[in-house]
């Protein structure tokens, strides 16, 4: 089809309509062929190139499913409370208040304010990381050649500039990332072993306990020795839910989250949001 004239550049672009390829957001979510439960509406139904990024606000309580379909991808997350960015996700806080370096089920997502924005309420695949962080422009060009977003290298905190932009947001609002789907284990001497992937079909349900922002890009990991840049495509679903409450076990499962969700219940309240 010709495109060489306005005319001719606006059929082509018309007859796309209806068109699907592997990697793209599915318009309206409800049209997804595979519903995650029967009964969670869904909100967000997409597949991510690997080397890409995505960015979604989704309301407290949303479950927000994450699945390494090929066993390549690399989930690389930042969340920030949806209506006040300087909230966002502690990475050492998530750590540290927690006891645990790595992530899995029961694990709590914690701001830097002492409070819950989202749980980790299923885990199959074990395979992640809070230590290293996303890749950068410098390490990519150093290691592929170019980390540009437009390359066919990009780095993750480059997409996560992109992702930020969208919603309001600077490069100094992004904080250090969490990673799904590919591992990295603390050796007795301090050094990291990168443990790779759990292989395909791997999967995390996180609950949003807030309304939160999320930022995801889809790269490899820094720790990842292959020369080549492999990223395979990640699949994103949420679906409506409802947020944690008392007497939940995940929220009694320890006094630091206890904690952490008395905290946001409180902060949630005074707002009048629960």
């Amino acid at each position: 089809m010709a495109t060489a004239t306005t005319y001719g550049a606006r059929a082509h672009a018309r007859a796309q309509e209806g068109s699907r390829t592997e990697a793209m957001p599915v318009v309206p979510a409800g049209a997804w062929p595979a519903p995650p439960c029967e009964a969670g509406h869904l909100v967000w139904a997409e597949t991510v190139a690997g080397g890409n990024y995505t960015h979604k606000v989704l309301a407290r309580g949303t479950e927000l499913r994450l699945t390494d379909l090929r066993g390549d991808a690399c989930a690389h997350l930042l969340l920030y409370a949806a209506d006040r960015p300087w909230e966002r996700l502690n990475v050492a806080d998530t750590v540290k208040v927690q006891w645990n370096a790595y992530l899995g089920e029961g694990q709590l997502l914690l701001s830097d304010q002492g409070r819950v924005l989202a749980s980790l309420v299923a885990d199959t695949s074990g395979r992640h990381d809070t230590l290293c962080g996303t890749s950068t422009l410098v390490r990519n060009t150093r290691r592929y050649g170019d980390g540009t977003p437009q390359s066919a290298s990009p780095a993750g905190r480059e997409l996560f500039k992109l992702a930020a932009a969208k919603n309001g947001l600077e490069p100094r609002d992004l904080p250090p990332s969490l990673s799904f789907f590919q591992g990295v284990e603390v050796r007795d001497d301090g050094s990291l072993d990168f443990t790779g992937s759990a292989g395909p079909g791997g999967s995390v349900t996180l609950r949003a306990e807030q309304d939160v922002t999320v930022l995801l890009a889809n790269v490899p990991h820094p720790a990842d020795l292959r020369t080549e840049y492999v990223s395979t495509p990640l699949e994103v679903l949420a679906w409506r839910a409802a947020a944690t409450a008392p007497g939940d076990p995940l929220w009694e499962a320890t006094p630091e989250g206890r904690r952490a969700f008395l905290n946001t219940a409180e902060f949630l309240a005074a707002r009048g949001i629960a």
